[in-house]
């Protein structure tokens, strides 16, 4: 019903910055929110931000505040995010999930949608 492909990940060197999207496809309009998780290897899936589609509600978790930017655009159909100030414990594979309802939330159970992932690695 829902398709979500995340790109723009890669390799950067600590200090730089990647920006990463999220392309939505189908039934978008059911969408109403959109989620950023990450996953480094042996840990848990960790929350990173959320935004809902009209931009006035942002949430950013404490490790990324003030480094981490989320956006969207609608023309486009994509969701974004920034990421400046990039350290080495940022390596993970990040995961863009979207889900319904106009309040933001934290919680991965929350969210039905979900791209298949897109790694990005900082080096020291």
């Amino acid at each position: 019903q829902v398709q979500l492909v995340e790109s723009g990940g890669g390799l950067v060197q600590a200090g730089g910055s990647l920006r990463l999207s999220c392309a939505r496809s189908g039934r978008t309009s059911s969408v109403y929110a959109m989620g950023w998780f990450r996953q480094a290897p042996g840990k848990e899936r960790e929350f990173v931000g959320v935004i809902n589609w009209s931009g006035d509600t942002t949430y950013y978790a404490d490790s990324v505040k003030g480094r981490f930017t989320l956006s969207r655009n609608n023309a486009k159909n994509t969701a974004s995010l920034q990421m400046n100030s990039l350290k080495p414990e940022d390596t993970a594979v990040y995961y863009c999930a979207a889900r319904g309802g106009v309040d933001v939330t934290a919680t991965a159970l929350e969210y039905p949608y979900w791209g298949r992932g897109t790694q990005v690695t900082v080096s020291s």
